[in-house]
């Protein structure tokens, strides 16, 4: 596999002075970005390190150069690959304190009795140190005097985003300008990218000429000569005063800029729908806000995910642009987004920067060797600042991630009406907070009585859990809700993770059959009412009932674990399957006319969730047996066999054919998941009352126009997932 590891450059403090910096870097395979087979770079050569006497106190050091916090654990035997050329450290012994490898006691550089079956490896805690720069993720705080930017509108306006105005940069603790001599719009373009905008405009200087000469300024930054390309304003040549701002800009005035916002932000309803139609080949999914996720792109009618190996700050800003998104301010490796499913198209993507979308930049096609799903891109995109937080809060919650929900109306504050109040709508408010998503939507807010707030000025809410703000979905013009009381006020519980169920759509295609099962055979399957209502008028224990059979896979792909909503002393023992059941309804099962209609329906009670199996390396944690903790474990799947009881669809009264079969994962929201629009699947049916064909099995996001607009939405993924 031709993989490009990340680098890592550092300055060391080393006991002899020395002109090389030593450099670090992880590699090896299978792994993700925070972890491998560690490797330095010494005078001018890339070596490994042997395990002999490794610790966890060697890996906290080498975790701490790689700019990570800490280690969570090392590894030994090469477990990542063997390496090739030196072995430049063996014996190391640090306490764990050390700022540097080399000021640890060791055999000294070079100096080895070790072969590459030794190489050691460690296992970083994925959090990164303050202020720790690294090839793909911005953080160039107080480098070149450029710490935040912002605009600064000269005409008061409470619409937001702010799209227009005199650039400002923090300075000390308070703002400064830029001169504007030499400004170019490749200048504008970088300032835009920063403050979460695709594209720029011209601007009527003379307008703010006439404004900004009545005012005193300090101008921090001079000659600013962007490409375009870069993603932060401090990447560009520029000179920055290196005492205190100044108030001369001989010739010019502070630099004014305009910006055109994303689709996501544009106020006229008309515009936006114009502009979402030009980027339907490239999605994000699995992020908690908007602008970031797993790199998707459509290829052949199919989405698959990119391959991370290159990935690069500029091309994940060919993707944010072209969704509607400033420039990138992190290129995510190592599927820290969760893995998707289905093929890879992209490998060794390499985009300039100037390209409007990625399908324009250089790349590789994917062969199974090349990489897997955990090597999945993914972006962090520069989002325009909506001041959304500011008109909602929740308050009285053990953690900040939680409590009772009060929201701004003109100047008052005040609690929700808790009627209604689903998942949802809960999704929203965490959204809304930058809190990730909603892990349970509350009802009763009694235990959370913390607040003066006794008000409510908000019922009726009922969100389709795509909006960016609370005040953006449905609700009573006048409050009106039965349960006024304070205590009986919506809350939330919010998450950074959450799970996401995907069903396994080729498989029911191949599993799918016809079965006359006899009657004899269903008492178990009547007693939880499997069957269709006529079955009730049978003449037990004779005929038999004709059954839709098939195979249900169910993965989870998101970052969290899928666990029931209802504890354990609510779980029901079925005799029949000898097991407890977690969920009453956790998967629809319907046969569907072409025009819609319910024609038949499975009738499978409730369910027991497992892991069935899991991705190499993951261990199963939920079995239904011996009254087990039940779920479905990030990396793994439950399957529900097409010879199980109730895996099916009782057809006996159903007539030769065209239909629909659909199937909806998690259909009532129950149990919170980062994306809820892959949760359901379609297939078009071909019943001839002797045998069955299914074919076009997709999920609901996969789906023509046409049949995107008969096909029942559910909310989830924000609004970046264009498709």
């Amino acid at each position: 596999m031709n993989t490009l590891p990340l680098w890592f450059c550092l300055g060391t403090t080393s006991p002899k002075p020395q002109n090389d910096r030593l450099q670090f870097r992880l590699v090896g395979y299978p792994r993700k970005h925070n972890e491998g087979r560690i490797e330095v770079f010494y005078k001018g050569e890339w070596g490994t390190i042997c395990d002999d006497d490794f610790s966890l106190s060697n890996a906290n050091v080498l975790c701490r150069q790689l700019g990570f916090v800490s280690a969570t654990g090392w590894t030994h035997s090469a477990k990542y690959g063997k390496g090739l050329g030196k072995i430049w450290l063996d014996n190391v012994q640090c306490n764990g304190g050390e700022k540097s490898i080399e000021l640890c006691k060791s055999r000294g550089w070079g100096n080895s009795d070790c072969t590459h079956d030794e190489d050691a490896g460690v296992i970083c805690k994925d959090e990164r140190l303050p202020g720790f720069v690294d090839s793909n993720v911005i953080d160039v705080r107080h480098y070149n005097g450029v710490e935040e930017v912002r605009l600064r509108s000269v005409v008061p306006t409470k619409k937001m985003p702010v799209t227009e105005g005199v650039v400002e940069i923090k300075y000390k603790d308070g703002w400064a300008q830029i001169c504007d001599v030499g400004w170019t719009p490749k200048n504008t373009r970088v300032i835009c990218g920063m403050l979460g905008f695709p594209h720029e405009r011209k601007v009527n200087k003379n307008f703010y000429k006439l404004n900004t000469e009545r005012q005193k300024h300090q101008y921090r930054l001079h000659s600013v000569a962007c490409v375009g390309t870069e993603v932060h304003l401090a990447a560009c040549p520029l000179e920055s005063n290196k005492g205190n701002a100044t108030g001369s800009c001989e010739g010019g005035m502070p630099a004014v800029v305009s910006c055109v916002p994303g689709p996501q932000y544009v106020q006229n309803n008309g515009l936006k729908k114009k502009q979402l139609k030009t980027s339907s080949t490239v999605r994000l999914k699995g992020g908690a806000k908007l602008g970031e996720g797993r790199v998707e792109v459509l290829k052949n009618n199919e989405w698959g995910t990119v391959c991370d190996d290159r990935w690069t700050l500029l091309s994940a800003s060919v993707v944010c642009r072209e969704l509607g998104f400033g420039s990138a301010k992190e290129a995510l490796t190592g599927a820290r987004m969760g893995e998707g499913m289905g093929p890879i198209h992209m490998n060794e993507v390499q985009c300039l920067g100037t390209e409007k979308s990625m399908w324009n930049c250089g790349f590789k096609n994917i062969t199974s060797e090349d990489c897997q799903h955990l090597e999945d891109a993914a972006v962090r995109c520069n989002t325009p600042y909506m001041a959304l937080e500011n008109s909602v809060r929740i308050v009285g919650g053990r953690t900040y991630y939680e409590g009772r929900v009060e929201v701004q109306v003109g100047a008052r504050w005040g609690t929700v009406c808790s009627a209604s109040w689903t998942t949802k709508e809960a999704m929203v408010v965490c959204r809304q907070l930058g809190l990730g998503y909603s892990m349970h939507a509350i009802t009763e807010t009694w235990y959370w009585d913390s607040s003066n707030v006794t008000e409510m000025v908000m019922s009726g809410v009922k969100c389709t859990g795509s909006e960016m703000s609370l005040s953006h979905c449905q609700h009573h013009k006048t409050v009106s809700c039965q349960k006024t009381a304070a205590k009986f006020s919506a809350g939330v519980i919010c998450s950074e993770t959450a799970s996401d169920l995907v069903l396994n759509a080729p498989l029911v295609q191949q599993s799918v059959y016809i079965e006359d099962r006899p009657l004899h055979m269903l008492y178990c399957a009547a007693e939880e009412n499997c069957l269709s209502k006529s079955a009730a008028s049978a003449n037990w224990p004779y005929g038999h009932r004709r059954l839709l059979r098939f195979s249900s896979q169910i993965h989870n792909i998101g970052r969290a674990d899928f666990r029931p909503k209802a504890g354990r002393h609510s779980w029901v023992w079925h005799a029949c399957h000898g097991h407890y059941h977690s969920m009453d309804i956790f998967t629809h099962y319907d046969l569907l006319s072409s025009n819609g209609t319910k024609v038949a329906e499975g009738h499978k009670a409730s369910f027991c969730l497992e892991d069935t199996e899991c991705h190499e390396g993951i261990s199963k944690r939920y079995e239904c047996a011996n009254f087990g903790e039940q779920g479905i474990t990030v990396g793994c799947w439950d399957l529900y066999r097409h010879d199980i009881d109730c895996q099916w669809i009782d057809i006996t009264d159903i007539k030769p054919g065209n239909y629909i079969l659909q199937i909806v994962i998690n259909p009532n929201f129950e149990v919170a998941e980062s994306d809820f629009t892959n949760n359901a699947m379609k297939c078009n049916c071909k019943y001839d009352g002797h045998r069955i064909w299914l074919h076009n099995c997709h999920m609901g996001d996969a789906f023509s126009e046409e049949a995107e607009r008969k096909f029942e939405k559910y909310p989830g993924q924000l609004n970046n997932q264009i498709s």
